[in-house]
């Protein structure tokens, strides 16, 4: 039997968990896709909105790296704090910031993964190879 998958960060955030699918809204009124999903179009203030599935693949618009901890509340974990990689991610319809699980640079191709930080899965993109 393998280690248990800790919980999730917020279940609100993804559409599917397998493979991950992250959820955002879409206002009918305006067309503007957001993400996380939200109530309200934060476009036109209007409540026409749905959720949606956002694509696991994009393209990395910017990126940088996080070469120091956060204020808090971010938590740094018992092994100290280690930088790491965010990017602003173009899945067409809508930028999502995520952290990234590999080198990249703008306009590579990512794939959204689950990602375990210290005692919670929440979402990250990779680079894809092939």
């Amino acid at each position: 039997m393998g280690t248990p998958t800790p919980p999730l960060v917020d279940e609100s955030l993804f559409a599917q968990l397998d493979p991950p699918v992250l959820a955002g809204s879409d206002c009918a009124d305006c067309d503007v896709v957001v993400f996380p999903a939200a109530a309200r179009c934060p476009g036109c203030a209007g409540t026409a909105v749905s959720r949606v599935a956002l694509p696991r693949r994009g393209t990395v618009w910017t990126w940088t790296e996080q070469a120091f901890a956060p204020k808090p509340p971010f938590r740094v974990s018992d092994s100290r704090f280690e930088p790491f990689v965010v990017a602003y991610v173009d899945l067409g319809s809508v930028l999502v910031e995520s952290r990234v699980l590999s080198e990249v640079e703008i306009g590579d191709e990512v794939e959204l993964q689950l990602s375990v930080l210290d005692d919670c899965t929440t979402f990250a993109f990779e680079k894809v190879t092939a």
